[in-house]
């Protein structure tokens, strides 16, 4: 997702006068029209197997770099939880999933965000955060159980899902470090898969150690939104994945490289980009097309604002709108999986707003999912 934003960035800067059709995430510059694009590989046609149930509505929660400004205690998850409408308490989101792009440090989790990629150093020290008390995952179990004490909502609960974002072990890496009993270098498969690995293990360690009442680890997340670097290595990570009863999630964002391929390549949930709030440039059209598109391919989709949304800041929140209208009008919360993105934490700014139009594009947000519970 942020490097989408970066692309968008760099087409307004060095192409202003670019025509409103042209993709301003596209590597490629290929039309809109989505009778036009082509698939490198036929639309999956068989059922997938998921391991755990997929949660209806999964907010992304980015969380984990020293360029991070917001603290994610119990407190701040509160409206992430539960909200009043209509004088009934009700639940909000039921999937979180926590990632990080880079450590804020100069190194990067994914290819293309920073210079020199993470090492094992920071991959520990993410995990770490995630499962420090009074943060992340410790915070959001504790203002769910805290809301099923003093609060009653309808419904029989069910344990809220979290996913966990994967680095993406960036080609030709040397100085990772130490894993299996030896020094890995990224300029093989067979090392990178070593690496997902440890990762993926000590994440399940930590969390069986948490002894979560509220919350259950339900997958993982492929951090690179693109398949450039991933073809031969995402198909056996998801091996791994499933050989332990996770899913495997991954977002590719507008014209991705591989979006088409997403179940070649291993994934069994996927959500698609529209990429259309960044920029007003990108046509409203996009949206529909998006929609056409994951549609087609049983993709899932994502919701995406950030602080831009509200009103006293760049007052984008029309934008958001526009998705909750195409996406209402077309069926997509209740037949498919939403994700949503929110930039740092705009849907909790919404939610704390005094400004009538955020007040209201709030209220609507939340009559949607809490509405659309499949």
């Amino acid at each position: 997702m942020m490097k989408t934003i970066k692309k968008i960035l760099a087409t307004q800067l060095i192409l202003t006068s670019v025509s409103l059709s042209i993709s301003a995430c596209s590597n490629t510059g290929k039309s809109h029209n989505s009778d036009e694009f082509i698939f490198k590989t036929d639309p999956p046609s068989k059922e997938l197997t998921q391991y755990n149930e997929v949660p209806d509505h999964l907010v992304l929660i980015y969380d984990g770099g020293m360029h991070r400004d917001i603290t994610w205690d119990k407190e701040h998850f509160a409206p992430y939880v539960s909200t009043e409408i209509e004088d009934q308490e009700q639940w909000v989101f039921d999937g979180f999933l926590f990632l990080e792009i880079k450590d804020g440090q100069g190194r990067g989790f994914a290819s293309g965000y920073e210079q020199l990629p993470a090492r094992k150093t920071e991959w520990e020290k993410l995990l770490n955060n995630y499962y420090t008390e009074g943060n992340a995952i410790h915070a959001l179990n504790a203002q769910i159980g805290l809301t099923r004490k003093e609060k009653k909502l309808p419904g029989e609960f069910k344990k809220r899902k979290v996913i966990l974002g994967v680095p993406e072990p960036i080609p030709n890496q040397l100085d990772w470090g130490v894993a299996d009993g030896r020094s890995l270098h990224f300029t093989n498969t067979e090392d990178r898969l070593v690496a997902i690995k440890w990762y993926v293990d000590y994440a399940e360690e930590l969390f069986q150690k948490g002894n979560f009442e509220h919350v259950e680890l339900a997958g993982f997340y492929w951090l690179a939104e693109e398949a450039t670097n991933s073809r031969g290595l995402a198909r056996k990570v998801s091996d791994y994945i499933y050989s332990k009863k996770y899913d495997f999630y991954w977002i590719p964002y507008f014209n991705s490289d591989g979006y088409p391929e997403w179940e070649a390549l291993g994934f069994n949930v996927t959500y698609y980009q529209p990429n259309y709030f960044f920029s007003e440039s990108v046509p409203y059209e996009r949206l529909q097309e998006a929609y056409n598109r994951a549609e087609k391919l049983r993709m899932n989709l994502e919701v995406e604002f950030d602080e831009r949304a509200l009103k006293n800041n760049m007052d984008w929140g029309y934008r958001l709108t526009d998705y909750l209208d195409v996406f209402e009008q077309n069926g997509a919360f209740d037949s498919l999986k939403i994700a949503y993105y929110q930039g740092g934490d705009a849907f909790y700014q919404l939610s704390i707003s005094k400004e009538p139009a955020d007040i209201k594009l709030h209220q609507r947000l939340i009559q949607i999912i809490t509405r659309s519970k499949k």
